[in-house]
């Protein structure tokens, strides 16, 4: 079994507070920046040369996807960049944000990355970093709950930027409408947890009331189950992806980096991205960080299109 954790410092600190389409179609449509390109260096492993992450190879599992007609995409994407510009002005962002891809057709097939197993681990959902996929892009996840900011809601709903919310009940129940609102733009909830705990710790029935339990609050409040779950601070054993499965979960996504409103942090030797990586950060404002949502916003959007990526979104590809 392989422990994964995040930052200690920030995971621990609100543990206790309780707290890319077409590259040629795009270079003539889209005058705000480059567009993404396809390819890239893969994750690699400390202390050796940069390589695909586990999971960043395999043959793709067929899944029906929407009927393309790619006219009709550039057409829209050229008109979301427009007021994507616009948006980018009003908030401050150092350059428009790159437009992601079409979704593919079909769903990448993931596994678990290497390092990340657990025992007799055939048939329980992957825990992985990255997504598969050559294409330029990275995925934005928000944990936690606690801080219920109104600007980020305008500010992502502006940018038109995808991000996924894995959410802990015990910090997002004094007021589920937020989430709500956030669901109507087309933000997918997720599992982080009823009360966020240290799941190893935990008996089997214990994390079984701590995950699915959080399946069947999130089902009242949002009307689904989710099927993608992330444990808290990173956290696992077979006992947890044992009981994500009982209950729905069929994903496992962790983190490759954190975003902060001041910061990047990596888990990667080489301290970069690469494609199909998920970057993690948190729902806190001032009281926690040097900064507030949309600062973070600012910050994780200037490193990702600084480095030629666009944001997509996760469940897209998972």
């Amino acid at each position: 079994m392989q422990l994964v954790r995040q930052n200690e410092k920030s995971a621990m600190k609100w543990h206790r507070s309780g707290g890319v389409v077409l590259a040629a179609l795009l270079a003539a449509a889209v005058a705000s920046g480059c567009a993404a390109e396809a390819g890239g260096s893969g994750a690699g492993a400390p202390g050796g040369p940069a390589k695909p992450a586990a999971g960043q190879q395999g043959d793709a599992t067929p899944q029906a996807g929407p009927a393309r007609a790619p006219g009709a995409y550039a057409e829209t994407l050229k008109k979301k960049q427009a007021a994507r510009a616009v948006a980018a002005k009003k908030w401050g962002l150092a350059k428009t944000p790159l437009a992601a891809p079409e979704p593919p057709e079909t769903k990448p097939r993931i596994t678990t990355r290497k390092g990340f197993e657990v025992r007799d681990d055939a048939g329980l959902p992957p825990v992985f970093t990255t997504v598969p996929t050559k294409e330029k892009i990275v995925f934005l996840t928000m944990d936690d709950g606690a801080e219920k900011d109104p600007e980020l809601l305008r500010m992502m709903t502006e940018l038109d930027i995808p991000y996924s919310a894995f959410l802990s009940d015990y910090v997002i129940n004094d007021d589920y409408g937020y989430f709500k609102k956030m669901q109507q733009r087309g933000v997918v909830i997720s599992n982080h947890t009823l009360n966020h705990r240290y799941l190893p710790g935990l008996s089997h029935a214990e994390q079984k009331r701590e995950i699915c339990g959080q399946q069947e609050k999130i089902l009242k409040h949002y009307g689904k189950r989710p099927t993608l779950f992330r444990p808290p601070y990173g956290n696992y054993n077979r006992d947890t992806l044992v009981v994500a499965k009982s209950c729905g979960i069929t994903a496992v996504p962790l983190w490759s980096s954190e975003a902060f409103p001041d910061h990047m942090e990596w888990r990667e030797w080489d301290r970069d991205l690469h494609p199909g990586d998920i970057v993690l950060t948190h729902f806190r404002g001032k009281e926690d960080w040097k900064g507030s949502m949309p600062d973070m916003i600012r910050r994780v959007m200037k490193t990702v299109t600084d480095k030629g990526y666009a944001v997509a979104k996760l469940e897209d590809y998972v």
